[in-house]
């Protein structure tokens, strides 16, 4: 096997893992430290779901202290919402919610027709939100592309290129810890 295919040792990927955590959490404190209202962004998807457990670490055990921001569209799987207000409630948490279809109901917005892609539009409503809240730093993962039009927003360490494997291989090794920690429970047939 040569230089390129070896696989680094696990230990030093959480290593690495550590250090992006201990960052993120770092400018996680700071910024809710120095801005008098932030708020995360938050999808559902896997960027802002590590993103709010990354503040929960950051502020325990006290709440996260400030509310989290989804753009709604309109056109969101019944689950995603299920699943954003299950994890409001489950860590108390405070919840804004833009809404593209009051902009288009209100005419803001004018789509060609109600199947259209809401994408595009998610912009808008993300902007007038984050004004109409009076929000001063906005936490964001993955790829933002409004972060030319809304100055002050944090994107955090590990959104970066290789993380979902790494992350991965996290996610593995705590569900591993905690395995050995719990015993199952074996039941007899009868």
């Amino acid at each position: 096997m040569d230089e390129t295919t070896k696989l680094r040792p696990a230990s030093l990927e959480l290593g690495d893992l550590d250090t992006l955590e201990a960052e993120s959490i770092f400018i996680i404190r700071e910024v809710a430290a120095e801005f008098e209202h932030p708020v995360m962004l938050f999808s559902g998807g896997k960027d802002s779901v590590l993103m709010l457990q990354l503040a929960r670490k950051a502020f325990a055990p006290a709440p996260v202290p400030f509310p989290i921001l989804h753009v709604d569209t309109g056109h969101n799987f019944a689950e995603v919402i299920e699943f954003r207000d299950k994890v409001v409630e489950e860590y108390g948490l405070r919840l804004e919610v833009a809404s593209v279809q009051d902009l288009i109901d209100q005419g803001i917005i004018k789509v060609g027709h109600e199947l259209e892609s809401r994408n595009r539009h998610q912009t808008r409503a993300l902007l007038d939100a984050i004004k109409d809240g009076g929000f001063d730093a906005v936490f964001g993962g993955g790829t933002l592309g409004v972060r030319a039009q809304a100055p002050g927003l944090y994107r955090l360490p590990p959104a970066i290129e290789g993380a979902d494997d790494a992350l991965g291989q996290q996610q593995r090794h705590q569900d591993e810890q905690r395995a050995q920690h719990e015993q199952p429970v074996r039941r007899q047939r009868t």
